[in-house]
């Protein structure tokens, strides 16, 4: 598997999806989560987010030093984005770029910058094996703006995508996911998808950053080299697990900060 990146030896990032709430819905603690971690992936409006949820995350997060990411979706609040919706490559492309733009305005009126792309739910899984789809997400991310890091899991076609575009990859791995033998996540509707338990995650994540293994569902190691780890805000316990693994990875003398570049 490839083991070139944008991480640097005894580093690694911590990101979580944030500013997801909507209107009167309230989903995770935000506030808590950016005390703890290093990046923000936060909603453009499509899954979850409004003007007014993102004008306060970007604030906060960039109050705190946090990096600043967008979180693109497909257009489906209902389903906060987890359903796949059917649409062409051409229409994932302008759908990411409009995302783009509305969280890109928010951050040039706090004065931050907008510092990398992760693609959300059920767009983020059809891109890691869509090569079509993953290219119409790089493709929007690269019009907008080439030196925007690019979230995606390695070995993947989302990574490819991201390398045949000529962006930034920065290769993302779960705290709080479970792993299949060959490297994909657990589905979400699969028994077992979610790790909720703090230090079973923080245990995974250590081995992750200092061997480049993680365990996988049937027992097995699987190679996996990362520079980013994602908590979802709106898994149980999520507040805990970012704690426990950011402690964790602290006592063995790892620094958490941003992708290079990116701080």
């Amino acid at each position: 598997m490839d083991r070139t990146g944008v991480g640097s030896p005894g580093t690694v990032d911590l990101n979580c999806d944030l500013g997801e709430s909507f209107g009167a819905y309230v989903i995770g603690d935000d506030e808590a989560l950016l005390a703890l971690v290093s990046s923000a992936n936060v909603a453009c409006g499509f899954h979850g987010g409004d003007p007014r949820v993102m004008a306060t995350t970007v604030a906060r997060a960039a109050a705190r030093g946090v990096a600043v990411g967008a979180h693109p979706g497909f257009l489906d609040l209902a389903g906060f984005g987890r359903r796949a919706i059917a649409a062409s490559p051409d229409e994932v492309r302008t759908d990411v770029l409009y995302q783009l733009g509305a969280l890109g305005a928010f951050c040039r009126a706090e004065g931050v910058p907008l510092r990398h792309v992760k693609a959300h739910g059920a767009l983020y899984t059809l891109a890691v094996n869509d090569l079509a789809i993953s290219t119409a997400i790089a493709a929007a991310v690269r019009a907008y703006d080439p030196g925007l890091r690019f979230f995606a899991p390695p070995g993947t076609a989302l990574a490819r995508a991201a390398g045949e575009a000529g962006l930034p990859l920065v290769r993302e791995g779960f705290a709080d996911r479970a792993y299949e033998p060959d490297g994909t996540l657990v589905a979400r509707r699969s028994p077992g998808a979610l790790v909720t338990d703090p230090a079973t995650a923080a245990d995974r994540m250590l081995r992750l950053v200092t061997e480049g293994v993680v365990r996988a569902a049937d027992g097995t190691d699987v190679p996996l080299a990362v520079d980013t780890i994602c908590t979802h805000a709106d898994t149980p316990g999520a507040v805990a697990i970012v704690a426990t693994v950011r402690a964790r990875l602290e006592a063995a003398g790892i620094e958490i900060r941003p992708p290079d570049g990116a701080g």
